[in-house]
């Protein structure tokens, strides 16, 4: 947990890169992430170094080489805990015209985030400001995995905050009930097609540290974690250098973040290599057919990148496997061909197992628009008997463009600590929607269609034209409507009118007297 003293310094760096020139969000973060990435190799080496001082046949893995550039500067000046004590200017020369150079020759040093520093560029403006920023990460316990996550999730939410590149930032607390009700396991391999900044996998991470944490002490489950288990795609190279920045600070050594265009042509054909599939891909995009791999226009011929992805994740999906992803409600209810058919894929070829619609002030402040998740079972052999529904009215944060916190920390998100009071339900509705998905096959069978959750079973939604929309079949619940009797009621009027004759009658004695 970040104190509040760590985020006033955040904001006072995040102030100093706008005053100094610096006002895209997305470039601060960057900067930073350079930083970091420096600041993780310098503690990588220092560890090799003590383990080859505790076991003399150890073999050191060198990130600084010994010796000098090409400029004559010595390598061991590029580290961290050498180069943060010189002088702001003589600092702000090393980082600047010997570091950054030697950063875009890394890529072939094995590490993912090493391979995403080829077009690493160095646009902090003043020595006074490099000295500012390293110094306050400097300050960060940085050895607390907890403390580095959170430091990048709180700069991760000043992007969104300031209403720029809102789109690689799904809210956290969403991607958290997500990923919960999937339940990932140890041996789960998962993957984001659309990974932007990594929300998804990071979540998986923390999931299985808590709830499976043999995954880290277990040596062959470990190794999975570290190298096998986390795959994401982006075609934004930025955007890869956050998301790869991201998951090394949350403890994550060796991640698959790789430039790709999951919709292209080129990287068609990879079927059914994962058992988990988590995403928020992009809304309301349109692709050339000629672009688009054709293996997915044989499932559904559209250009509408939305229905592209849905197309992808069946494909990307071992039998088996699982998917929890976000879409526009056009997807639920659209009356194209397209719409259509991948609903009735849904419905009748897989397991769709649950509809969840989510208020429209979710993606604010970049974003109003009508979302809801699809969780569902590929199997390829069907499975659909009812799809549970759920209406969330509130996720814990106002709805406006502020979405500013409504609870306190431990009644927020969806494994909230505490029990929430029905007051405390209608500003977050996410530990029950928890709560009920885990007894759909039970008690929420039975539930009336007037209630915030509910089932449908197949037949209907085949009937409805495989409509998901939830206020196709959602009923409205009428307050009951008092009926007297017309005599009775004439009999009512007859007495109102005779004590407004008589009231007239007394109001004209008064004025004569």
């Amino acid at each position: 947990m970040l104190t509040g003293e760590i985020r006033n310094q955040i904001d006072r760096i995040w102030d100093a890169f706008w005053s100094g020139g610096i006002s895209n969000p997305l470039e601060v973060i960057e900067q930073i992430t350079y930083l970091l990435f420096l600041k993780r190799l310098d503690e990588l080496e220092t560890a090799e170094e003590l383990k080859v001082t505790r076991d003399r046949k150890a073999t050191q893995k060198q990130f600084f080489p010994e010796g000098k550039d090409g400029r004559k500067r010595s390598y061991q000046d590029f580290r961290w805990h050498k180069f943060k004590n010189f002088e702001p200017r003589d600092m702000y020369t090393v980082v600047s015209e010997h570091v950054f150079p030697w950063l875009r020759t890394l890529g072939g040093n094995g590490t993912t985030y090493s391979k995403h520093m080829d077009g690493a560029r160095f646009t902090i403006p003043t020595p006074a400001l490099l000295a500012k920023v390293v110094d306050m990460i400097d300050k960060v316990p940085m050895e607390d995995r907890d403390t580095k996550g959170d430091l990048y999730e709180y700069m991760l939410g000043k992007i969104a905050a300031a209403g720029q590149n809102g789109q690689f930032r799904t809210p956290r607390h969403i991607i958290r009930l997500m990923v919960e009700m999937v339940e990932p396991e140890p041996k789960d391999v998962v993957c984001d097609p659309a990974c932007g900044s990594c929300g998804f996998l990071v979540a998986v991470g923390e999931s299985l540290r808590e709830r499976h944490p043999e995954v880290l002490t277990n040596p062959k489950l470990r190794e999975h974690f570290h190298h096998k288990l986390f795959h994401g795609f982006d075609f934004d190279n930025t955007m890869l250098r956050i998301g790869s920045m991201n998951m090394l600070l949350h403890g994550v050594e060796s991640p698959d973040i790789v430039y790709r265009d999951s919709l292209s042509q080129e990287h068609a054909g990879e079927d059914e290599g994962y058992t988990l599939v988590l995403a928020n891909p992009p809304f309301a995009g349109s692709l050339d057919y000629e672009s688009c791999a054709k293996d997915l226009q044989q499932v559904v011929k559209t250009k509408k990148t939305e229905l592209l992805f849905l197309a992808l994740f069946l494909r990307l999906l071992k039998p088996g496997g699982r998917a929890a992803v976000i879409v526009p409600d056009g997807v639920l209810f659209g009356s194209s061909n397209a719409h259509k058919t991948l609903r009735r894929i849904f419905v009748e070829d897989q397991k769709l197992d649950a509809v969840i619609s989510l208020p429209s002030g979710v993606f604010r402040p970049y974003a109003g628009v009508s979302t809801a998740v699809l969780v569902l079972t590929k199997t390829n052999s069907g499975g659909t008997d009812y799809v549970w529904f759920y209406d969330v009215h509130a996720d814990g944060w106002s709805l406006d463009d502020k979405r500013t916190a409504l609870l306190s920390d431990e009644k927020l998100g969806p494994l909230s600590k505490a029990k929430l009071t029905e007051e405390e339900h209608a500003k977050n509705n996410l530990p029950d929607v928890f709560g009920r998905w885990k007894d759909r096959d039970g008690k929420e069978r039975k539930r009336p269609r007037t209630a915030q959750s509910f089932c449908v079973p197949k037949n209907e939604i085949a009937a409805q034209g495989y409509d998901l929309s939830l206020n196709r079949y959602k009923e409205v619940l009428h307050e009951e409507v008092e009926h007297r009797p017309p005599r009775e009621i004439l009999a009512e009027l007859v007495n109102l009118e005779y004590q407004i004759q008589q009231g007239l009658s007394d109001l004209e004695a008064i004025l004569r007297a």
